[in-house]
This record gives structure tokens, C-alpha cells and sequence, in this order.
């Protein structure tokens, strides 16, 4: 059967296929592979053949068991590099392997027996597999040894046996090390020796003393961040069908690269434009950046899938979307091209509740707090109120101004309020909201953007759902956006205090 198509669905709705399981086959050879697998004692059932793609495991094919326990898993095209494995009729075993690039590595047989998979395990014409099987049983030696030693330190009821176990763990964690060190100084160009690198930690060397005479505080982590990719290549394939690479790519981002959108920006790109001879390698990371950075976990991080969308989607190198992902992609991008931290915040001429219009920008104030709200939505009538607290106990003193949205389009009738503008108005008078400038569009005024291309509000402002919240400063950048109005708060303190800082009032 077909390999299973891998996809990769981002926060909102915005799906992207990651990877398809068709992959690219001009640059393979044309012999393709032949796995002979023996699982004994099995006579009935199917072997499954599969592979990593980061953690998941995805099947490439599935055959019945012959005559001796046998299949022959074959293919024209040879697989892609990564870790495989076989899998039993049960589902509760398998044996892990190496499939290296190219067909010329991709013919051998392996003989595994049930009752002991470590050591029953045997490949023939696979001289990587069997240098990866004698480590499998190593470390699966060395793990029985730690095992006991580990319980025991979580018992230990002294100092000096607490020491004298954590010295036995990291003999023991050395000479594993020091194993996988050794196997890649003898078989440098190997695959193994690309995972022992990927498991590897830097280390790092005593800090070098400054000029005062102090060590330098910050070198260990520049060397670490400096060494942390030491022996990988970001155009290697074989990485992504293994379970180490992704999460170690997740750690150097969440550990090693500063949350802000010029750090991010640089490592993105840096790692896309490396990978760029390998198509696998280039749209794993264009895809993975692209999920992580379209609705970003931090405020300001979307600078970053826009960046990737401008130099990538723009330009036509991303060719492997549908239309209807393409679209998503494209709305995503025109929904935060226009309120970008430290742009200034789109204009927006809107009716007050006696009907009058009024603009954004005539509003004076050190700081406008812009809310998109509905009274109907239950969210809103949970925040709403409490916004208006903390306007009232501390912002109105600072000159603080509140632009309230009515999300839906109000109709307007000089003879009548309509139903769903008086409902709007009885729940700004119940909960004393008089101070704010509340404003709404009607769907006249809705159409005239539509007619006329327009972008209205709640493109330019991204709002896809209530409340959403920004802070504009006096000169209606934007300081802030979809925030809580705790964060609103503490943006507001932090600004007022960095600027009476710099402008200290004279005594």
C-alpha cells in the first residue's frame, strides 16, 4: 500500500500539506530497494514496514507473511534515508534499522526472533545495520545497568550514597558517550555517525577571562549555541525521518534563540537557505516555520511568516500548495500585514452611539486601548467589564482613552433605533461603559468598503475573534496587540516608566 501522506495543520484552520508521501525521484537512483525480513516465529499476519517522520511513526507497506517467516519488501525507487523499522503481526515489536541514501545501500536481509530482539537480531549485507545493531545491544546493556542505580538515587537517604550513585550514572553515561565517540571516529561518513551527532550535547571548555580579570559570563552559552548544530547539515534529509531531529530543533528555538522577531527572522532563514538543495529539507522547514509562526504562541512573532511569506510565497518558490491552501496562506498574511508591532494602526471612521462620525486618529491620548467586543459574546461580557474597572481605577487618571468596536454592522433608521443598536446602547449604559468611545459600522458603510477594495476594520485589525484587543500610543503605533488587559496594564506601567526615565521631570 501507498505510504501514508503526512500533514501539518495550523492553529486557525490553516492547513498545509507538510510533506506528500510521494517523494521526489529525480535525484534517486533508479535500482530502488529489496528488504528481506525474516520475524520469527510469526506464520501468519502481515510485517509492516515503516518509518519516523519526527516522532510519529508513518507505514510505507504492509505484506503477508510467506513460507519461513518471510517477507521481500521491494520498491523501484529507492527510500528515502532515516530510521525504519519492521514491525510484527501484533503491532507490540519492532526492529529499528538504517536506511541510508541510495539504492547501493537499500539490498540486505534481517532475521529478528521475538524472544529476543537485541541480541536475536542479524542483518546480512548491511554492514551499517550491523554496526547500529551491536550499539542497540550496548546501550540496551548499559540502560539494564542504570536502571537499579537510578531507582536507587530516588530512595537514597543520605549525602555520600546520593554521591556515590550519581558518580556510577555518569561513568556509566561517559562510557556510552565515549562508545558512540569512538564509532564515529571509525566511520565518520556514516549515517550512525549523523545521529550520534544529532544526540550530542557540546561541551564546553572553561570561560576565558575578560579584560577585568572576571570569566565571561555569557560564553557558555554562546559556545553552546555556536556548537549546538556541530556535524549536522541542514540540507540532509535522512534527518527528518528520525525522532531526534525535530525536537531537537524545538529546544534550539525554545532555549538558544531569542523570542524576538530579528533573532527568529535570521535563524529561519539561515536554515531554509541551507537546505535549499535538498526539496525535502526545504519544504519541512518552510512549512514547519510557516505553522509556527502564522498564529505565534508570542505577541509580534507573525513578523516572521511574514517575512517567510514575502521572500518564499511571493517570490513563486513555494509550488507544492492546492488553491484552496494557497488562499488560506495569502489571507493569513494580508490579515497582519497592516498591523505589524510598531506600524502605526490603520485609521477608522466609524459612527458614535448619537450617530456621528469619528476618526481613530482625532482621538488625543498618551495611549488608546482599541477593543473589538460584542455584547452577546460570552467572552465579552466576562472581560468587557473587567477592561472597564481597571480603566476606571487607573488609566482615566493617566489620560487614557478606550475605542470600543461593535463587531457586527448596526442598522440605522432616523425614525427608529434598530433592535440591534438599542440592545448595544442599554448594554453600555447597564454597565456604565459611557466613558469609552463606542463606536459601529453600518451595513451601508461595510459595503462601501467592499465596493470600493477596501480593507475594513476587521482585516486591518485581525479580528477573527471577541474580544480582541490592542494599545496604540499617543502617535497610534502600535505598542501591543491581542492582549488580556492585565498585559495591556503592564505595557502601559513599563512605557510610562521607561519614558519618565528618560524624560525625568526637574525638581
Amino acid at each position: 500500500m501507498k505510504a501514508t501522506k503526512i500533514q501539518s495543520i495550523m492553529k486557525g484552520a490553516l492547513a498545509l500539506f507538510l510533506l506528500a508521501a510521494a517523494w521526489p525521484s529525480s535525484s534517486l537512483l533508479a535500482q530502488g530497494y529489496d528488504i528481506k525480513v525474516t520475524f520469527k516465529p510469526y506464520t501468519r499476519g502481515f510485517i509492516y514496514l515503516a518509518h519516523y517522520f519526527g516522532k510519529p511513526v508513518y507505514v510505507k507497506d504492509s505484506l503477508p507473511l510467506g513460507p519461513g517467516s518471510t517477507v521481500e519488501f521491494k520498491g523501484r525507487e529507492p527510500l528515502e534515508g532515516g530510521i525504519y523499522m519492521v514491525v510484527n503481526p501484533a503491532k507490540n515489536q519492532m526492529v529499528e534499522m538504517l536506511i541510508d541514501s541510495g539504492s547501493a545501500k537499500q539490498h540486505f536481509s534481517v532475521v529478528a526472533d521475538s524472544a529476543d530482539l537485541v541480541h536475536g537480531t542479524h542483518f546480512t549485507g548491511s554492514p551499517d545495520n550491523d554496526v547500529f545493531s551491536s550499539y542497540q545491544a550496548y546501550a540496551a546493556g548499559q540502560y539494564t545497568r542504570m536502571r537499579p542505580l537510578q531507582q536507587a538515587l530516588s530512595t537514597a537517604k543520605t549525602h555520600a550514597d546520593s554521591t556515590r550513585l550519581i558518580d556510577q550514572i555518569q561513568s556509566i553515561n561517559k562510557a556510552t558517550a565515549d562508545y558512540r565517540t569512538n564509532l564515529m571516529k571509525v566511520n565518520p561518513s556514516s549515517f550512525l555517525a549523523t545521529l550520534f551527532a544529532l544526540m550530542q550535547e557540546p561541551v564546553i571548555p572553561p570561560a576565558p577571562k575578560l579584560s577585568n580579570g572576571r570569566p565571561d559570563s555569557l560564553f557558555a552559552y554562546r559556545y553552546y549555541k555556536a556548537h549546538y548544530w556541530d556535524g549536522i547539515a541542514f540540507n540532509d534529509g535522512r534527518l527528518l525521518f528520525t525522532p531526534i531531529f525535530e525536537p531537537k530543533l524545538n529546544d534550539y528555538f525554545t532555549r538558544l534563540v531569542s523570542p524576538e522577531p530579528d533573532s527568529l527572522k535570521e535563524e529561519v532563514n539561515y536554515m531554509i537557505l541551507y537546505s535549499r538543495s535538498d526539496p525535502t529539507m526545504f519544504k519541512y522547514f518552510i512549512t514547519k516555520f510557516t505553522n509556527d509562526y502564522a498564529t505565534p504562541k508570542y505577541m509580534g512573532q507573525d513578523a516572521v511568516f511574514l517575512d517567510l511569506f514575502e521572500k518564499y510565497y511571493q517570490t513563486g518558490q513555494v509550488d507544492w500548495l492546492t488553491d484552496a491552501q494557497k488562499k488560506a496562506i495569502y489571507d493569513r498574511a494580508y490579515s497582519i500585514m497592516a498591523n505589524q508591532l510598531g506600524d502605526p494602526a490603520a485609521d477608522m471612521s466609524l459612527l458614535d452611539t448619537a450617530d456621528r462620525k469619528l476618526s481613530l486618529y482625532s482621538v488625543q491620548a498618551p495611549f488608546t486601548v482599541v477593543c473589538f467586543w460584542d455584547p452577546d459574546c460570552g467572552h465579552c461580557q466576562k472581560i468587557v467589564p473587567e477592561l472597564d474597572s481597571i480603566y476606571v481605577a487607573k488609566w482615566k487618571q493617566l489620560g487614557v482613552k478606550v475605542w470600543a468596536v461593535l463587531i457586527d454592522t448596526v442598522k440605522t433608521d432616523v425614525a427608529k433605533i434598530a433592535p440591534e443598536k438599542a440592545h448595544w446602547m442599554k448594554y453600555i449604559r447597564d454597565h456604565h461603559l459611557d466613558d469609552w468611545l463606542n463606536v459601529y459600522q453600518t451595513p451601508a458603510m461595510k459595503q462601501e468598503d467592499i465596493d470600493a477594495k477596501r480593507a475594513g476594520f476587521r482585516q486591518l485589525y485581525d479580528v477573527y475573534q471577541t474580544p480582541t484587543i490592542y494599545l496604540l500610543d499617543e502617535q497610534k503605533k502600535i505598542v501591543g496587540k491581542k492582549l488580556t488587559w492585565e498585559q495591556v496594564d503592564e505595557l502601559i506601567q513599563r512605557k510610562m516608566q521607561r519614558a519618565h526615565t528618560t524624560n525625568p521631570v526637574s525638581r
